[in-house]
């Protein structure tokens, strides 16, 4: 049994994580009593914690941090390093300029492009694999969405297969925004599935400009399905975080950006 009562924020939050290490996920509803402190409190040391890498938000509590090289769900993804894709896909979103043709990847990070479109953006075509990114632009009428069929992926509400494939390869697109798993100077850019390598990899063939969207967690990682190598990235686009990036990458590519 935890002692109740005032704990200095380091040790309560080193108590959380042995709890979480014992359990392997916790819920906040259950912290708060044994450590004698509220909700709201507990709320900040898990987001404090979530910030430093130590652990992953799900709904209602926490769990220990994902290998980045494998695959969670979507909406799982979306608690984690929230802010920080907020901030990136805000700052991919800014690049899109009137009459524009986009590949917009899937994932959670380019969910928050899409989320951050300007209304004012006219004549801009977007074609996606992403079912929820399709959702998310359905209410800017001035952009056209253009969702490329396929069979779907339920973990990442992602389409894929030949079908997929044969729309992107008759589009030639002015952007991509891609995600990845992982981002590394010598083994490319990476991914944890084998089949939505493949649309990434048909992406990037088609685009003029590639635009990386990789949080600080995913720099020098990589992961099972290669993607591209990194010099075929014109930018990317990353989180501010207390390491520095690997200056490899940051050498590698021309425009590499920390939001």
């Amino acid at each position: 049994m935890l002692r109740r009562g005032t704990l200095l924020i380091k040790e309560r939050r080193q108590q959380i994580l042995s709890l979480i290490q014992s359990r392997g996920e916790i819920l906040v509803s259950e912290v708060a009593p044994l450590l004698g402190v509220s909700e709201v409190t507990v709320r900040s040391d898990l987001k404090a914690l979530v910030d430093t890498g130590h652990l992953r938000r799900t709904r209602g509590g926490a769990r220990l941090p994902l290998d980045p090289r494998m695959e969670a769900p979507l909406e799982e993804m979306q608690l984690q390093q929230r802010a920080e894709k907020r901030r990136i896909g805000r700052a991919a979103a800014a690049l899109i300029q009137d009459g524009e043709t986009i590949f917009l990847d899937v994932g959670s990070t380019a969910t928050e492009v899409a989320r951050h479109l300007p209304p004012t953006l006219r004549e801009v075509t977007v074609v996606t694999p992403g079912l929820n990114i399709a959702l998310e632009l359905e209410k800017l009428p001035h952009v056209r969405v253009i969702v490329t069929g396929g069979t779907l992926r339920r973990l990442q509400h992602s389409l894929v297969s030949p079908y997929a494939l044969e729309i992107l390869r008759h589009v030639h697109a002015d952007r991509l925004f891609l995600g990845c798993n992982g981002i590394d100077a010598v083994n490319g850019i990476t991914n944890a599935n084998h089949e939505e390598a493949e649309v990434k990899r048909c992406m990037v063939r088609y685009a003029r400009t590639v635009v990386v969207l990789a949080d600080h967690s995913k720099l020098g990682v990589t992961s099972r399905a290669w993607l591209a190598s990194a010099d075929q990235v014109q930018t990317l686009i990353t989180s501010r975080h207390t390491t520095p990036p690997p200056a490899a990458l940051v050498n590698l590519i021309s425009d590499f950006r920390i939001v």
